[in-house]
């Protein structure tokens, strides 16, 4: 098999042009292609007048010595191997089962290969299953009732199950780790696209179903999976895990615990504080959501292409430089999506995107967030958390404390004006906006550093600054507030048998990342079982 890289065609060519366009790349008739799959496409849309498909393939020729004899040219190549290799197999004996704290991407791939392993890990989750899990979280959406044991943050699938379901990422990944986190979405019935699109998704409603049949493969290679299992303490004895103690007093006895528990688990940051286990205050971003028409986002990045249904959604990616030293950019960017409520905790207002697969919502919208540090909350480990907590108050409060989040025109925002109104752009959050003065939502040089922001995002996306485009705050958890330290071998330093892995843990950033260090915690402590 061979790998030709950066095949690129015009994005309305016909199916054989890419046939064609192989056959020229290796310098072959045609009827020596004995077949090719695509590995990767994506859109070059640098110049809207003329945007193209840039294709990554994998190819099978009769004869591939001769080829690669004959070939002295770049992007073309011997096809790596990406298929998964287990490095170990629970042993027939198995003394301790391993249990797994969390079920967003993290635990749920972590148990999955530990279940594919031998291990029958036994998987703890504080909330709900995830159709039990959308039923509370839309009882935050419309009716301003929160569970702070299931919604956004809490319940199976883990916060990116209500986001855009992106799976792209930018780690390195030498053993194709990822390819596995997607082969075995599919396998659940995510669209198989997502194994060649650049920039794959599953979206929201999809991920409900794919979450669960994730689960279903867990319980059928002899996992559990236990809902309502909220985790209130480790039990340690002389240095090494010995089990877990759940709310309401029982305890699972086990050597090897995977913390999977992801970026708003305050309370069990909490708890492992109190129990000594090596956690650091680390960076992370706030900022505001901020919502656009979709069509001028597609506009600006397809030009006459705009509204091409092979291209549909334009996203974009934005930084700035200020003259303060923060950097203010766009994150988790949600095409034709919309702002919802992410509130864990009572009295508090926290933002965040989501799409659905189709990405047909009228509006755009991402985080506009600003870099904060430890020098920002100092003085101790959690710090971080009470900063959020702050600012997540401060925008319940000037929301009208009903979970109603304060809003602003853009053109009132850079003018230092409070929002009287909105204008033409309607925002999406639900349980609804109450338009104000956002300033008091973030710290003063957070603001400085947003509005010196937006008028240079404006030079790169004509409109971004448009006067009625929508601010949403506030945006606090974007990554955790903490990190907890590990070793190579993936534990805790200092305690024996405790695995944190994921982004709650200050390892991953989204959905495929997470999944990955799932993948090589559950690894790690298969290598290690007893």
């Amino acid at each position: 098999m061979l790998r030709l890289t950066e095949i690129k065609l015009p994005i309305d060519h016909p199916a054989a042009a890419l046939r064609a366009a192989v056959s020229a790349r290796l310098a072959v008739d045609e009827r020596e292609l004995l077949g090719f799959s695509i590995v990767r496409r994506g859109v070059d849309a640098r110049k809207p007048a003329t945007i193209y498909w840039i294709y990554t393939l994998d190819v099978e020729v009769k004869d591939e010595a001769a080829v690669l004899r004959r070939l002295d040219m770049p992007h073309v190549a011997p096809a790596p191997d990406m298929s998964y290799h287990y490095l170990a197999r629970a042993p027939q004996a198995l003394l301790h089962r391993p249990v797994v704290i969390g079920t967003g991407p993290c635990g749920l791939f972590a148990g999955l290969l530990l279940a594919q392993m031998g291990f029958r890990p036994i998987i703890l989750e504080r909330g709900k299953p995830a159709r039990e899990r959308t039923k509370d979280t839309f009882g935050l959406w419309r009716q301003g009732i929160l569970d702070p044991e299931s919604n956004v943050q809490f319940g199976e699938g883990g916060a990116g199950t209500f986001s855009d379901g992106k799976l792209h990422s930018q780690i390195k990944d030498p053993r194709y780790l990822g390819r596995k986190v997607l082969t075995e979405l599919v396998k659940a019935g995510a669209p198989e696209e997502i194994l060649y699109v650049s920039k794959p998704h599953i979206g929201t409603f999809r991920l409900v179903g794919v979450v669960e049949k994730l689960r279903a493969g867990i319980v059928a290679l002899g996992g559990e999976v236990r809902f309502h299992s909220r985790v209130e303490d480790l039990l340690i004895e002389n240095g090494q895990v010995q089990g877990v103690q759940l709310a309401g007093g029982a305890v699972i006895a086990a050597r090897q615990v995977l913390l999977a528990v992801g970026h708003s688990a305050r309370d069990t940051f909490q708890m492992l504080y109190r129990r000594g286990v090596y956690l650091e205050a680390k960076p992370f971003s706030v900022g505001f959501r901020i919502e656009h028409p979709q069509s001028l986002i597609d506009r600006c990045r397809f030009g006459a292409h705009a509204g091409n249904p092979q291209l549909g959604a334009a996203d974009y990616k934005l930084v700035h430089h200020c003259a303060n030293g923060r950097s203010v950019y766009s994150f988790c960017m949600c095409p034709g999506g919309t702002v919802v409520a992410a509130a864990s905790e009572p009295g508090g207002v926290v933002t965040n995107g989501m799409s659905q697969y189709s990405r047909n919502e009228r509006n755009a919208n991402s985080g506009i967030v600003v870099g904060v540090t430890p020098a920002d909350y100092p003085g101790h480990p959690l710090a971080g958390i009470a900063f959020q907590r702050c600012w997540e108050e401060r925008a319940f409060q000037l929301g009208g404390a009903d979970y109603r989040a304060p809003a602003q025109r853009v053109g009132d925002f850079l003018a230092g004006v409070p929002s009287q109104g909105l204008g033409s752009v309607t925002p999406s959050y639900t349980p609804g906006v109450r338009p104000t003065d956002l300033s008091g939502c973030l710290p003063d040089y957070a603001i400085a550093a947003i509005r010196e922001a937006l008028p240079m995002f404006d030079r790169q996306i004509k409109g971004f600054a448009m006067p009625d485009a929508v601010l949403t705050g506030v945006e606090t958890r974007t990554s955790s507030p903490v990190r907890i330290q590990r070793g190579e071998d993936f534990q805790s330093l200092g305690l024996r048998g405790l695995y944190p892995a994921g982004e709650g843990a200050g390892y991953a950033g989204g959905i495929l990342s997470a999944a990955v260090d799932g993948i090589k915690a559950a690894e790690a402590m298969a290598l290690q079982a007893e």
